[in-house]
């Protein structure tokens, strides 16, 4: 064999030589990789794709007392992107734009400017159809995260009171503010493994389970609401009012069965949400409440027995002289008993009783019938109304507080205080939330003075009375009518006004109490019977129809009915 052959014969053993010793190294290390590595390797691979992830949970449902929801939260989707990942052709990042509603130019600012994040939004809360087509383009270093929009099934109706949350989901008015934290779920955890492309592939294991919000039970009456929303937006429009509330109260357990307020606002549409009409006016604007104030003082006067139904007053000429002050009447009512008083609204003879009463003994009835101090509904931002300290009375304020000037109060707290009329002269407690016991009760007059005065109230609903088309068909009405000038800088104005009026029903029994507020009507037409006690009437009537309450004036309304007659 020649010397060449036995050199190439060499070379090749030494190169199969060099492959065994190849194969033999890389067998080695895959087995030191498979066995001796593996879990380190694991551990490893588990870093770069396994991650904790967190579980959105729903906050809780609003319902009415019936079950009927009043804000709920839906499933849906919201679009991000990793500004390090993201690739996509100028094609690309114009089609999603077009899909998400953006501008090209303002998507790409946003992400350039984030350059140095890992996440950031591109669009919150979108339908699940447009989230698809979003990830359908399959763009490197964009994806989607599940979230929760809240959606409001009455709209306006009860948009004062239910509020709306930001894009968060945390409340920002009304209840969701009040009880966000009732309302708000706790996240949920899990473990799972994620592609190249941060697509969920595998859930591991469940770290901590998601627990959705609580459900809020409210007092309202879905039904009443809409009544009494439905009237109060008819009465501002029709006297061109420049706002108006109203509160219905369950008189026994006193919950509110409806709270509404004009203007109002759609809490579904947030982009357009003005502020000035965010305002619960019934919780949170305080007016002077006027002649609805007389039988609070006619009550103390009672409570006192320095006076009875019959005693008699002298109101002629219909001018009262205080101090450098003169307290008028529109007519010369000549002699009332307290009956009149209330039936003819007589502010003379209010003032003659107030000032015939102690200072303190006034002001301790006024301020244990709720003026001067909130609700306690729990309400954001629920005023207290005003009732200024006796010791500073002057008699010219004394005798105006007889007919509602030198206070203030809200439509919630005059619901409130009527009530006492209504439940024999004990105060029950608002509440926003269903009340499954019974409602503790503190009296303030004897149920022999609330009878009376509520018995001096039905006059007002009748003949000769101010309030003649607040009465109800069928139904015996106790009420009060308010009609005041507004407080403007150096006094009062002289047309502009507040029109009231507060009520209960059915008298003989009663159950509910409601009072109207319209601000400023300007058509002419200003009185409290003839703007409030019109809505009044209608949404009382709905009312007691839909709880079922049995009239209780049956031979008016079988008069009525053959008579062809309808709702004063």
């Amino acid at each position: 064999m020649s010397k060449a052959s036995h050199i190439s014969r060499g070379r090749r053993f030494v190169l199969i030589g060099l492959m065994l010793a190849g194969f033999a190294v890389l067998a080695g290390r895959s087995a030191q990789l498979q066995l001796v590595d593996q879990a380190f390797l694991q551990e490893q691979g588990d870093a770069r794709h396994l991650r904790v992830v967190q579980v959105p949970a729903h906050r809780g449902m609003i319902v009415d007392r019936n079950g009927e929801p009043l804000a709920i939260s839906t499933p849906v989707q919201s679009v991000w992107a990793n500004p390090q990942e993201l690739v996509a052709s100028p094609g690309e990042m114009a089609r999603v734009a077009e899909l998400l509603a953006l501008d090209v130019d303002r998507l790409q600012r946003l992400i350039g400017q984030r350059k140095d994040r890992e996440f950031v939004y591109l669009r919150r809360h979108i339908a699940p159809d447009r989230a698809e087509q979003v990830m359908a383009l399959d763009v490197r270093g964009i994806y989607l995260q599940r979230e929760y929009r809240r959606y409001y099934p009455a709209g306006e109706v009860a948009g004062h009171l239910v509020g709306f949350t930001n894009v968060d989901d945390h409340g920002q008015e009304g209840l969701e503010l009040a009880y966000d934290d009732w309302l708000t779920g706790q996240p949920g955890a899990k473990r799972v493994i994620k592609d190249g492309q941060r697509h969920i592939i595998e859930d591991v294991e469940n770290i901590r389970s998601a627990r959705p919000g609580n459900k809020l039970t409210l007092s309202i009456d879905r039904r009443i609401q809409y009544l009494a929303y439905r009237e109060l937006k008819a009465a501002v429009r029709q006297h061109h009012a420049r706002s108006g509330s109203i509160v219905v109260l369950d008189s026994r357990s006193g919950e509110v069965l409806a709270l509404a307020n004009q203007p109002s606002f759609n809490p579904n549409n947030r982009r357009r949400l003005r502020p000035d009409r965010l305002r619960n006016r019934a919780v949170t604007d305080v007016f002077e409440p006027g002649s609805t104030m007389k039988p609070f003082v006619i009550a103390a006067a009672l409570q006192t027995g320095k006076y009875r139904p019959g005693t008699r007053i002298d109101t002629s000429p219909g001018l009262f002289q205080v101090g450098v002050h003169t307290i008028r009447d529109m007519h010369d009512y000549g002699v009332l008993d307290l009956t009149g008083v209330i039936r003819k609204s007589s502010n003379v003879a209010a003032s003659k009783i107030a000032l015939s009463l102690e200072p303190r003994t006034l002001w301790g009835f006024l301020s244990g019938a709720g003026f001067g101090v909130s609700t306690g509904s729990g309400f954001p931002g629920e005023a207290d109304g005003h009732l200024a300290a006796y010791r500073r009375w002057r008699d010219i304020e004394r005798a105006t507080l007889a007919y509602g000037y030198g206070l203030s109060v809200t439509a919630m707290q005059l619901a409130q205080a009527y009530s006492l009329f209504a439940n024999d002269g004990y105060r029950v407690p608002v509440t926003l939330l269903r009340r499954e016991d019974p409602a503790p009760r503190e009296a303030v007059y004897t149920p022999q003075v609330a009878r009376a005065v509520r018995h001096m109230m039905e006059s007002v609903v009748h003949a000769g009375g101010t309030a003649v088309k607040a009465a109800v068909p069928g139904y015996r009405v106790a009420g009060k009518t308010g009609t005041v000038h507004k407080s403007v800088s150096g006094g009062y104005a002289e047309d502009r006004y507040v029109a009231v009026f507060a009520g209960l029903a059915p008298a003989s029994d009663p159950r509910l109490v409601a009072v109207v507020v319209i601000n400023e009507p300007r058509n002419g037409v200003h009185y409290g019977g003839l703007v409030a006690g019109p809505v009044f009437s209608r949404v009382m009537a709905g009312a007691l129809r839909l709880l079922n309450i049995t009239p209780d004036d049956a031979p008016l309304l079988q008069t009525r009915s053959r008579h062809g007659g309808g709702p004063a």
